[in-house]
């Protein structure tokens, strides 16, 4: 999607809640729990996604832990593929392949099953996308896992944070329902 259809988008951003200084002093933690819990901007927002070809020609759509799970799963429904969870370390059973990487108040450590991912196609989801670490942590780690990531999509991007440059080198599309 080169530009957010902008009824969408107004009707996202009517659903997103501020929760300042979460999960620490200075961060604007921007909560979609009021997005989802709407479900015709919700399905407006899967149903958005599920027109964009990369999401269609995967084989699996990954989620990032949490809320990333809750948009996979309604996207792979909608395109009929399976999901696959991008879990914190430590959440799933062994054997696992884990990245580290930094946050913008942070390091986190994610890890995706080994033995799902050889071979398949998957499309990258998530609610928010800030300064891009998390993804591009994720992209690798798909990567590594064996998968051809066909691309990314979120449902809100902060381009204030410029996450959308750090991932311009993974060669990927990102697409954005609402850009802020």
């Amino acid at each position: 999607m080169s530009s957010p259809d902008q009824a969408l988008a107004d009707a996202i951003a009517g659903r997103l809640r501020d929760v300042p200084d979460f999960p620490l002093p200075g961060v604007m933690f921007k909560d979609i729990a009021p997005l989802i819990a709407d479900p015709d901007v919700f399905g407006a927002c899967i149903d958005a996604l599920a027109e964009l070809p990369a999401a269609r020609e995967a084989d699996l759509i990954a989620g990032v832990e949490a809320r990333g799970f809750v948009v996979a799963a309604a996207l792979a429904r909608a395109v009929h593929a399976g999901v696959v969870p991008v879990r914190k370390a430590g959440k799933l059973p062994p054997p696992t392949v884990s990245a580290s990487y930094e946050l913008e108040y942070g390091s986190a450590e994610i890890e995706v099953p080994v033995g799902l991912l050889e071979g398949r196609k998957v499309y990258l989801v998530d609610d928010v996308l800030a300064t891009g670490g998390t993804l591009k942590a994720t992209i690798g780690l798909l990567s590594r896992a064996g998968a051809t990531v066909t691309g990314i999509a979120v449902l809100v991007e902060l381009s204030f944070l410029d996450g959308r440059q750090r991932l311009a080198d993974t060669g990927l599309d990102l697409d954005a329902l609402l850009i802020l």
